[in-house]
């Protein structure tokens, strides 16, 4: 009941974000590989804001 009303931390906000665009990147290797890498690009850039989080 009380995590309804708790808001996601920066850290958590990163996380989903870069989950989100590895699964977008697997949907798009099959049909855009261009796109596909792009996506796999910007996922490793949110890796790196989480990774400086992080330390």
């Amino acid at each position: 009941m009380l995590k309804l009303f708790k808001k996601k931390s920066e850290k958590e906000k990163l996380q989903v974000k870069y989950n989100k665009l590895l699964e977008e990147a697997h949907k798009l290797s099959t049909t855009n590989r261009k796109m596909s890498d792009q996506k796999v690009f910007e996922a490793n850039e949110v890796m790196n804001k989480l990774e400086i989080l992080d330390s």
